[in-house]
């Protein structure tokens, strides 16, 4: 078992709740999500975004407008619609709820008594 198999799946499993995240501060491009997910190491590529960003759309989370571009066709920018705020505020609830239960998780002493190992 290779650890990076696990990683990818690690980030994969998020990968939803960041682009809600990027998409809560304001309309935004796909070009644009991309470039923050990779700055953050989250490596996701248009034939992951696209999909999901449809699937997103499909569900009423997700709603998008187009506008003209000054450098080539127009450009379709994502904005979350109610239920998608609502949906992200469950996610994020989630999320502090999962990082407290790790936390708790791996502050408990070994067996041994000694503490875990930082990371």
């Amino acid at each position: 078992m290779k650890v990076e198999n696990t990683q990818v799946q690690m980030r994969k499993g998020i990968l939803e709740f960041c682009i809600l995240e990027i998409i809560a501060r304001g309309e935004v491009y796909a070009s644009d999500m991309l470039e923050e997910l990779t700055a953050a190491r989250m490596i996701v590529v248009e034939g992951t975004l696209y999909p999901l960003l449809t699937r997103l759309k499909n569900a009423g989370l997700l709603d998008y407008t187009w506008k003209e571009s000054t450098s080539g066709p127009p450009r379709k920018y994502y904005t979350l619609t109610p239920t998608g705020q609502e949906f992200l505020h469950e996610l994020r609830l989630t999320w502090e709820e999962v990082s407290d239960s790790i936390r708790i998780i791996r502050q408990k002493p070994h067996a041994n008594g000694s503490a875990p190992p930082q990371a």
